[in-house]
C-alpha cells in the first residue's frame, strides 16, 4: 500500500507515537525537549494526528486528561508498515537551514559588526539548546525501548550545536578582527 501524502513530519509523528501511544500536547512535549530534532509549529503537532488517523495510520481514543477529554494516539499495522517501509530508504542528506549563514553572506551589503551583533546572539540560544539536550540524555533510560537510539541521536545533535559554536567563534574572530581594522 502506497501513501504518497506522508511526509518526513507524517513518519515523526508516527515513530514518536511509537509503542507507546501519544496525545498531541505529548508530542509538543517532545519537540520541546528535543527542539534540535524537529522545529515544527504547535499547531501542526496537532493536525498532523488527525490527518494520519483519517488515512489510518494512527488509531485515535478518547480518555480523560486533567481538565477535560483528551486523544491519545495510537500506531495502527497500517502504521507500522508504513514506517517499517520507510526506515530502509535513504534520507536525504542534511542540509543547512540557517538564517545566519544568509546573514554572514550579506554581511558586505550591511555590516560586519551589525552581523557580529547577530551571530553573537546565537550563542545563548545554543547553549540553551544544549541544555536541553543534556536534559534528554539524563532522560534517555526512561524509555528503554529507545534509550540506545535516543543516545545516539543525542550525541549527532550534541555535535552539531558544537560545531555551530565553533562557526560563532570564527565568525567573531574573522570578523571582529576586520572591524578593529
Amino acid at each position: 500500500m502506497s501513501i504518497p501524502s506522508l511526509t518526513t513530519f507524517s513518519y515523526v509523528v508516527l515513530a514518536l507515537v511509537g509503542r507507546r501511544g501519544a496525545t498531541a500536547h505529548e508530542l509538543v512535549q517532545m519537540q520541546r525537549r528535543g527542539e534540535a530534532y524537529f522545529s515544527y509549529a504547535g499547531s501542526q503537532w496537532y493536525a498532523e494526528p488527525k490527518r494520519l488517523a483519517s488515512l489510518g495510520l494512527l488509531r485515535a481514543e478518547r480518555e480523560a486528561g486533567r481538565t477535560r477529554e483528551r486523544t491519545r494516539y495510537h500506531l495502527t499495522d497500517a502504521g507500522r508498515e508504513a514506517l517499517a517501509r520507510w526506515v530502509p530508504k535513504p534520507p536525504r542528506p542534511p542540509h543547512v537551514d540557517s538564517e545566519g549563514v544568509v546573514k554572514v553572506l550579506a554581511a558586505d551589503l550591511a555590516s560586519d559588526e551589525a552581523v557580529l551583533t547577530s551571530i553573537r546572539a546565537l550563542r545563548p540560544e545554543l547553549e540553551r539548546m544544549r541544555a536541553s539536550i543534556r536534559e534528554g540524555v539524563r532522560h534517555a533510560d526512561d524509555f528503554p525501548h529507545r534509550e540506545r537510539y535516543l543516545l545516539l541521536n543525542h550525541r549527532l545533535v550534541e555535535r552539531v550545536l558544537d560545531a555551530h559554536l565553533a562557526w560563532v567563534d570564527e565568525v567573531e574572530a574573522e570578523l571582529g578582527a576586520e572591524s578593529a581594522r
